[in-house]
């Protein structure tokens, strides 16, 4: 049982704060990378360059460790969250604006709690519970303020992203299943596996549309997204996975609406009102509330 003034909580706890800004910041550069380079186009560049910036490190982590790794599970982790996650959110990211994509994936937290108390038999405490109620009523406010579509494939687009996340909560899970292998190797060899799969469905869309012509601010974009965003942050979140448990976990990822909405309002000028900072004000309220000690549990 993870101990909340442990060195390893604190670290996770700083993992996942970094990886939010990342995230959080992400959506409005997908946003931007999509509307120039078409959405499966943009998903296999992303994860190539992921894949290229792991690369050096996945094979000097592996000379120092040739531990067997559960490659079923890591081609499972590489569908539900490279492949299918990218084909569903950069499309979805397409189709609506920046703001309502980070709103939808506020949905996470549901979406990994209840299974993973089912499944990973993880115990949700009555103040985790809360947590997540107020994170989740702060996620409604959020979202029904300046989230409507103009586009007309605005309702398939909201479909995706809430496919996307259901797919993140399944990497997620399997995630947590495989927490005693090296996060490092777990993270690149299953993105590696779900990069190569997503080629068959990048190239359907060259050959339909060609090579887009791409300017240098979307290929910045592109880095950003594949570097940081991926390799990174998705490094960061597995290691965060080893220390915090799923359900609080998913609970820190309904600051992704917060900061999605702010960076998209700041750059991309989307909306944004009164009621979206009071709902954020109740996702930190329920971060805060999900991240204090919690009491232990009897040894069974």
């Amino acid at each position: 049982m993870n101990n909340s003034n442990s060195p390893l909580h604190t670290r996770g706890l700083i993992s996942i704060f970094i990886v939010l800004l990342i995230w959080g910041s992400s959506f409005s550069v997908t946003k931007f990378v999509v509307t120039e380079v078409p959405p499966l186009t943009a998903a296999a560049i992303r994860n190539t360059i992921a894949c290229l910036a792991l690369l050096p490190f996945y094979l000097l982590s592996r000379r120092k460790s040739r531990a067997p790794l559960p490659f079923g599970k890591l081609t499972l982790m590489g569908l539900s969250g490279t492949t299918f996650y990218y084909l569903c959110f950069n499309t979805g990211m397409h189709y609506i604006p920046a703001s309502t994509g980070a709103i939808i994936e506020g949905l996470v937290p549901v979406a990994i709690a209840v299974p993973a108390a089912l499944f990973l038999k993880e115990h949700l405490s009555g103040r985790l519970l809360a947590g997540i109620i107020l994170s989740v009523i702060g996620v409604i406010l959020v979202g029904f303020v300046g989230t409507t579509a103009e586009s007309k494939n605005g309702p398939l687009g909201s479909a995706l992203i809430v496919a996307a996340v259901c797919l993140w909560s399944v990497y997620t899970l399997l995630s947590r299943t495989v927490k005693d292998h090296d996060t490092l190797q777990v993270t690149a060899l299953s993105m590696m596996i779900g990069t190569v799969l997503s080629y068959p469905i990048g190239m359907l869309e060259i050959q339909q549309k060609g090579w887009p012509a791409i300017s240098w601010q979307a290929w910045l974009g592109l880095g950003y997204c594949g570097i940081l965003a991926s390799a990174v942050a998705y490094f960061l979140y597995n290691k965060a996975l080893e220390s915090l448990p799923a359900a609080q976990v998913g609970n820190f990822l309904n600051l992704n609406p917060v900061i999605g909405a702010i960076v998209a309002f700041l750059f991309l000028h989307e909306s944004f009102t009164g009621l979206q900072w009071a709902g954020g004000a109740l996702v930190i309220a329920g971060i805060w509330l999900s991240s204090q000690k919690r009491d232990p549990q009897p040894e069974k």
